[in-house]
């Protein structure tokens, strides 16, 4: 189960897991998230453990694999893979957020995921994020600055990661309005530079070839990347300087996974 955390301008993003089976001293949720603020998460579950008898920390023995498909790019829906010793997988479920992220599986960190899926072939961290910015999907710190992004201009009511009928959260007020209003202005979009650029400023400015504001680059891997752009401007070709003063362009694109009926000016 995928879930956004909404505190106002907050967003966390978290995956929670019913493990399939016992770990540990019985059952238990599975708390997969970014691995940076992996502490302030556990400090602040602590702090509303109370009196409960729940244990709270880390897994370090558990290991999350992300299963893709290369038929997934093309947007068509694959069939779920089959494992070989099903038994082993403590989590085999389809990616929440989109068909085009595969599945997730979770198993003893002794345990090869080749043992399952012999089919498959294995990739590096650097190889997942690619896939993730070329289908302009956010994940972690660096896409989603804590007290900086917002849910709708991150894109998460496409994510399945806001509830409009669960009960109050804070920001629900801001965040249904919006929401129901339809007037979002910046959006959170994949992007092709025209080279790699090595060194960038936390949330540098985009300008279109005018000179005028186009929005914040947030994070990416080579010419692949991120950036929160003011819809206006999507179509034309933006210019990004480096740190480096030198100057790159990007084009930005309207992701496969999103509604076909979202209308970027």
């Amino acid at each position: 189960m995928f879930r956004a955390s909404l505190e106002c301008t907050h967003i966390l993003l978290l995956f929670l897991y019913r493990l399939l089976k016992e770990v540990g001293e019985g059952q238990g949720v599975f708390l997969e998230c970014d691995s940076s603020i992996k502490e302030s998460i556990l400090k602040h579950l602590k702090m509303y453990k109370l009196r409960r008898k729940v244990n709270i920390s880390p897994c370090q023995e558990l290991s999350v694999w992300a299963v893709l498909s290369q038929q997934n790019n093309t947007g068509q829906e694959v069939e779920k893979l089959e494992l070989s010793s099903p038994e082993k997988a403590l989590v085999w479920e389809a990616d929440p957020r989109t068909q085009l992220m595969g599945w997730r599986l979770v198993l003893h960190s002794q345990v090869d995921p080749l043992d399952l899926i012999a089919s498959c072939q294995k990739g590096d961290t650097e190889e997942y994020h690619r896939h993730r910015y070329a289908i302009g999907l956010p994940e972690g710190v660096k896409d989603l600055p804590p007290g900086v992004a917002l849910p709708l201009e991150s894109n998460l009511v496409y994510m399945q990661g806001i509830s409009f009928s669960k009960g109050c959260y804070i920001g629900q007020e801001l965040t249904a309005r919006t929401h129901h209003t339809g007037v979002i202005r910046k959006r959170l979009m994949p992007v092709r530079l025209s080279s790699p650029v090595q060194v960038l400023e936390e949330g540098a400015a985009l300008q279109t070839q005018a000179g005028k504001p186009a929005g914040k680059h947030r994070a990416g891997v080579g010419e692949l990347g991120l950036s929160l752009i003011r819809t206006a401007h999507a179509k034309e070709v933006l210019m990004l300087k480096s740190s480096d003063d030198s100057t790159v362009t990007l084009e930005t694109s309207v992701p496969d996974w999103w509604p076909k009926d979202e209308k970027i000016n």
